[in-house]
Order: C-alpha cells, then sequence, then structure tokens
C-alpha cells in the first residue's frame, strides 16, 4: 500500500512515536523509510563579517543536531527490523523543506508527529503538520502527544 514513508523528526518525544508508528507501517507494507530533518540555512539577516561567522556557527550547529536526531530516529527503526535512510533537508519553513523532500523522495506517505498547541499559541506558533496537510496530496498519519 505505501511504497515509500517520509518522516519528519525533529528530536521531541512526539517526533519518536511517530517512528514508533511509520516503523509498523512500514514492516507491515514493505514500505522503504526516510527520516527527514529540516534546518533554515539562513536564518539571519545582515551582512558583514559578523554576519558570515554567526551564519557559519549556526549551520554547523544545526546540522550537528539534525545528524544526532536522524541517528536516534534510525536507531529506533533498525531496532523494530526496519531499515532506513536520513535526510537534512534545508527550508525557510520547515513545512516547506517537508514538502520539497517528499516530492525528492517520491514518498507517497508521511507520518508525523504533532504537538497538539491549541487556541492562541497555535496561531501564534503556527502548525507545521497543519501546513504540511494542506499542501500535500498523499495520507498523512498524524502522531499527537
Amino acid at each position: 500500500m505505501f511504497k515509500h514513508i517520509l518522516i519528519p523528526v525533529d528530536g521531541s518525544e512526539t517526533s519518536m512515536k511517530a517512528v514508533a508508528k511509520a516503523a509498523v507501517l512500514a514492516k507491515t507494507f514493505g514500505s522503504a523509510v526516510t527520516a527527514l530533518y529540516v534546518i533554515d540555512p539562513y536564518p539571519f539577516t545582515g551582512v558583514g563579517a559578523d554576519f558570515a561567522y554567526g551564519q557559519a556557527q549556526y549551520l554547523s550547529a544545526a546540522t550537528a543536531e539534525a545528524n544526532a536526531v536522524l541517528d536516534a530516529a534510525k536507531e529506533a527503526l533498525v531496532q523494530e527490523g526496519v531499515a532506513a535512510e536520513t535526510m537534512v533537508g534545508e527550508g525557510h519553513a520547515v513545512h516547506d523543506g517537508i514538502v520539497r523532500t517528499l516530492q525528492n523522495v517520491g514518498a507517497d506517505a508521511i507520518v508525523m508527529g504533532s504537538h497538539g498547541r491549541r487556541g492562541l499559541e497555535k496561531l501564534v506558533l503556527g502548525s507545521v503538520t497543519q501546513r504540511v496537510l494542506g499542501a500535500v496530496h498523499v495520507p498523512v498519519l498524524v502522531v499527537r502527544d
């Protein structure tokens, strides 16, 4: 049914719950799995040497964090008997990075966590999951806290 499952992760407990659910689906359907961590490659605005130095430090730290989270996700999948690829994606908004990666890897399903924010917090912070749901045309399994 699902040939390739994309799992966006951010290191949270909720995203690791999504990894566990995706492992069950992948084993059931014999699906390929890609775990994805999205970073914003240009979070700063500015010019000059100080900007460049801050940008380099940020990218180094963001990439290290992404790799640590992806290693944990891959380890959890392997423990469940599921082979997985990992990717660090880029996007000025996380949902853009997820949608772009979905198209690039040809995934036909997404399993992702949602922190379940409500009310004003949701309006102010936005919802990555909600934006992904509005942008893709593949099934999305949302795992809540």
